[in-house]
């Protein structure tokens, strides 16, 4: 059975974005647990790309390919999960502040959350604070993530957390920030929880923010 996590995860870490399909199918028509594929095969694929990024081994062009290879993968397994509810690490709201379009960062940053075990919902760019505060009522996540990309855009991020402090929601929800302008001291200032320099930051900070919540 490891043969077949180690035949995924070398499909994801080496971006072979074609067989990958094949290989999770394989692997459940022979009795293999969904849960074990995404868990010891997909999630796993991606913790080792985030550490080859961190290290330097591979850069963001390669760390993309692999992602779109896992979210190959997660696609594969769908028709199979209605019979087996698989458990998220949490539930995560991202989008582009209000005024900002830019998304190439945003959807790296989905996949690599995606590839590490969490459920996203993604409400796209150029999001209104009063949007992102009904979806948070409404769908009750665990982590809300805002990426701006313009410096004029920033204090966007602001005016979400300024939002949610009205509503009384802030202290329901952790809030990280990320984007080409932000950095960790801007973050500090609006009173986010936390900041991604990059995907795979961002990941790891999600697992320590929403660890915090339990």
């Amino acid at each position: 059975m490891d043969n077949y996590f180690q035949e995924i995860r070398d499909a994801v870490v080496n971006r072979k974005k074609d067989q990958i399909e094949e290989l999770v199918k394989g692997a459940i028509e022979s009795g293999v647990d969904v849960d074990q594929i995404i868990n010891d095969g997909l999630i796993v694929a991606m913790e080792v790309i985030g550490q080859k990024y961190t290290d330097g081994q591979i850069y963001i062009p390669e760390m993309l390919a692999s992602a779109i290879t896992m979210k190959k993968g997660l696609e594969a397994i769908k028709p199979f999960l209605k019979a087996q509810a698989i458990k998220s690490k949490g539930i995560i709201l991202v989008g582009t502040v209000q005024g900002d379009i830019h998304d190439i960062g945003k959807n790296i940053v989905i996949m690599m959350l995606e590839g590490g075990g969490f459920q996203v919902v993604d409400l796209g760019v150029d999001v209104k604070k009063d949007k992102i505060v009904q979806q948070i009522e409404e769908i009750k996540p665990d982590l809300l993530g805002l990426s701006a990309l313009l410096t004029t855009t920033m204090p966007g991020m602001k005016a979400v957390i300024d939002a949610l402090e009205e509503k009384g929601l802030r202290k329901k929800i952790k809030v990280m920030v990320g984007g080409a302008p932000v950095d960790a001291l801007f973050a500090k200032k609006i009173g986010a929880d936390g900041y991604g320099a990059n995907a795979v930051e961002a990941v790891r900070l999600a697992k320590e923010l929403i660890g915090g919540n339990e």
